[in-house]
């Protein structure tokens, strides 16, 4: 009896790549490409088209704000029906919208239904960052052994951001070689076969199975809709949205400048260094000391992000502006990695996916309005205007750190805490070893949606080792203003 409980634990994978296959991330990570392609891909295509560069920011805002409001909705419907119906449907779509937009962009319909068909861009647009940050965190909890959930969480995230980042650089770089090669909507022809074809294999891969309903009947027990309005999660939204300005307002202002000095040309590369700097201290941040708390990590990112701005923003020429995109690298990459891990941690019972969505919503559509903006004030008040802008971002961040520090900091430990006596064991739906049947309290999905890695950390004994794993602590974070 002892022999076939321990058994399927013994078979199961001790990192994340050999829990979702060596196919999973480089499915996942090409499957992003459409929708960092969006937002420049249809200005670019609507500028050209139609002649108008006011029409063309617009419509990137609104593909933005399609996102924002419909994305987390795909999240929610991932977190009742599971992942793979509603990527594929959202995939679906939003290959056609994408066609769609290259035909009416030429056609002689109204600018009214060029920005209706952004906005389906936007709407349909299949979230594939945070659905895998979701995935991948419930494949974790149940597929990983205990003692190593906390550094594999950090890891996953460090890599997740960096896939993210490393997206949002050579996306628009993919758009612009299409574009100047080819044709005006070329770049969204490419998207929406990108869409079909990885959207879709990342929806009917195994792992998918991960992030759907495990009940007998199907169903799935969620935490109140309450809980992704609570502080703890706003400020997560409101740290996203500013990162996602802080990306716009720096790509525009620093094309400006490096166009009025006569450097237009290079302005892929001095971005591409911020890029750089971002993505390696993403994939860095599991190296960090766990006595690093999150809440501080987040408050020494956005600050270096601050300073790394008004540096940029105080910049004379090129090497001083190069300088600034290298520190903002070091401040970046871990400030995004740090508010997807706090929204790993406080994500309210099977709700981890809209949790994920709001916080991937509040970037993309904090970059579009940042580049609306960015490029209104270049032309009306001039590029050193342009450049205080990433500074007022950078701030925003920071204040979002600070109040996380000041009212959340407390949270996982304020939290409500129980304990399963359960070995671990795969997931129900897992690929790999036999199912096992859930605890009569707690189905394997709010294991995965509730457990606080940070949490988990606090249980480790003042010398540092960790106390027996023959039990699974799960933390159910709950914002002491929400229940008293």
């Amino acid at each position: 009896m002892s022999t076939q409980q321990t058994s399927p634990a013994q078979q199961a994978p001790t990192t994340v790549r050999g829990a979702a296959g060596t196919a999973y991330f480089p499915i996942a990570f090409i499957a992003r490409f459409p929708f960092a392609m969006m937002v420049v891909g249809t200005l670019t295509l609507v500028v050209s088209a139609r002649g108008s560069i006011a029409l063309g920011g617009l419509n990137a805002a609104v593909v933005g704000l399609g996102s924002a409001l419909v994305g987390p909705l795909l999240g929610a419907a991932a977190d009742r029906m599971g992942q793979r119906p509603v990527i594929l449907l959202a995939g679906i779509v939003n290959s056609l919208v994408l066609i769609a937009m290259a035909a009416v962009a030429f056609s002689s319909l109204p600018d009214a239904a060029v920005l209706a068909v952004g906005f389906l861009i936007g709407a349909s647009s299949p979230q594939i960052g945070p659905l895998s940050r979701s995935r991948l965190l419930q494949l974790i909890l149940h597929e990983l052994p205990s003692q190593r959930r906390a550094r594999s969480l950090s890891g996953t995230m460090g890599y997740e951001s960096a896939a993210d980042e490393t997206a949002f650089v050579f996306g628009p770089v993919l758009v612009g070689l299409l574009a100047t090669t080819m044709n005006p909507a070329a770049p969204m022809i490419g998207a929406a076969v990108l869409t079909l074809v990885f959207v879709t294999a990342f929806a009917l891969h195994p792992t998918a199975r991960l992030a759907g309903p495990t009940a007998e009947d199907g169903s799935v027990t969620q935490g109140p809709a309450r809980e992704l309005f609570g502080l703890a999660v706003l400020v997560l939204v409101a740290g996203s949205l500013g990162v996602g300005l802080f990306f716009g307002t720096v790509l525009t202002s620093l094309t400006a400048f490096l166009e009025a000095t006569g450097d237009g040309e290079s302005a892929g590369l001095v971005y591409g260094v911020m890029g750089v700097g971002s993505t390696v201290l993403a994939l860095s941040m599991a190296l960090l000391p766990e006595r690093f708390r999150l809440w501080a990590r987040w408050l020494a990112s956005s600050t270096l992000m601050l300073a790394a701005m008004i540096a940029f923003a105080l910049a004379g020429g090129l090497p001083g502006v190069v300088a600034a995109m290298a520190l903002a690298g070091i401040g970046v990459g871990p400030t995004v990695v740090t508010v997807f891990s706090l929204a790993a941690e406080r994500s309210p019972q099977g709700r981890s996916s809209t949790v994920m969505t709001m916080v991937g919503s509040g970037t993309i559509v904090g970059q579009s309005a940042g580049s609306a903006l960015t490029g209104e004030v270049a032309e009306s008040g001039g590029v050193q205007a342009a450049m205080w802008l990433p500074v007022a971002a950078a701030a925003l961040v920071l204040l979002a750190a600070l109040i996380n520090a000041l009212t959340c900091r407390r949270t996982p430990r304020d939290s409500r805490i129980e304990t399963l006596s359960a070995p671990d064991s795969p997931h129900p739906a897992s690929p790999h070893g036999a199912p096992h049947q859930p605890s009569a309290r707690h189905t394997p999905d709010d294991d995965a949606d509730d457990a606080d890695t940070e949490g988990a950390v606090d249980a480790e004994d003042a010398d540092g080792t960790a106390e027996p794993m023959s039990q699974k602590t799960l933390t159910f974070t709950q914002h002491p203003a929400e229940h008293p």
